[in-house]
């Protein structure tokens, strides 16, 4: 009977892996339309805000996790702290563009840059990590590079945001990576070390008067704050995903972020979108084809 019990819980993981990776994915796809709500905010702001609740929001969540014992030795190591506020920065700046190009109406080009983000951290993994590549993953890279550069010279504009939300995100991604922290414990070191910097710029907003936190009204008060569960309980999905999940079921299933969005700027924004950007879009997902084909392979064969 024990047996039994512990068969059908094993194979039930997987499926519950599944709900919890796509509910992620899914409210990181979607989150454009919470921050929308938020453009009467400079971006600045909101990224400050985001910040110093999160922390705030963090913290019990450490203790019912039973993870103090790691944050206090984190908080001790001198050389952690110095990588965690590298990519405390590193991803401080990847929410400012992210809500900028959000609410500046280029979600469409948001997008793109987390399509585009599988295929950086391969780049990333040869160049730090010294990694091989294997030929489908050669041929991804580049025809991914010929889409931006066909956009950049039929649209006439570089595609900056796209690749500096890829770069950004690519480089948090890596030093995370060799980094020994847990995800919950190192989101809420990173947002500690950039809450004080955070709270001093908006102290300093209230001064000056030009704070939008408890002047304008109620539901933006609530908006504010909820910035801090919105950043959380994705992670927290994601991290129940993953340890339930094959690492290349999880890597296709993190386009969905990146599709919503798309979709979201395409029908439910009406973002412009030219003949160029249709083309660019075309050969990235043609390269995430080949990247994701040759990854479900590769990890196969490993098995």
């Amino acid at each position: 009977m024990t047996t039994r019990i512990e068969s059908e819980s094993s194979r039930s993981e997987p499926a519950l892996g599944v709900i919890y990776a796509g509910a992620a994915f899914l409210i990181w796809g979607l989150a454009a339309v919470y921050w929308k709500e938020l453009r009467s905010v400079p971006p600045l702001e909101i990224i400050a805000h985001r910040v110093a609740w999160s922390f705030i929001f963090l913290l019990p969540l450490i203790v019912l996790q039973r993870q103090w014992a790691e944050f206090v030795a984190i908080l001790q190591n001198l050389q952690m702290l110095f990588i965690l506020l590298t990519s405390a920065i590193l991803v401080a700046a990847n929410w400012l563009l992210y809500v900028w190009a959000v609410n500046n109406n280029h979600l469409l080009q948001a997008s793109l840059g987390y399509y585009i983000n599988p295929l950086v951290n391969v780049v990333l993994g040869m160049v730090f990590l010294r990694e091989r590549l294997r030929p489908p993953q050669i041929l991804a890279v580049m025809l991914a590079t010929s889409g931006v550069i066909y956009l950049t010279v039929q649209y006439g504009a570089f595609p900056w945001i796209a690749i500096c939300l890829a770069i950004s995100f690519g480089l948090y991604g890596l030093i995370r990576k060799v980094a020994p922290v847990s995800p919950l414990v190192g989101l809420a070191v990173e947002t500690l070390l950039i809450s004080l910097p955070a709270i001093g710029y908006l102290i300093y907003l209230d001064y000056q008067g030009t704070g939008s936190i408890f002047r304008v009204s109620l539901n933006l008060d609530l908006l504010l704050m909820g910035c801090a569960p919105l950043t959380a309980i994705p992670l927290l999905f994601f991290t129940a995903g993953a340890k339930r999940l094959y690492l290349s079921t999880l890597g296709l299933m993190q386009y969905i972020g990146p599709s919503g969005m798309f979709l979201l700027a395409v029908f439910y924004y009406h973002e412009p979108f030219s003949t160029a950007q249709v083309w660019t879009f075309v050969m990235i997902w043609a390269a995430l084809a080949i990247y994701s084909t040759d990854s479900v392979i590769y990890f196969q064969r490993q098995r």
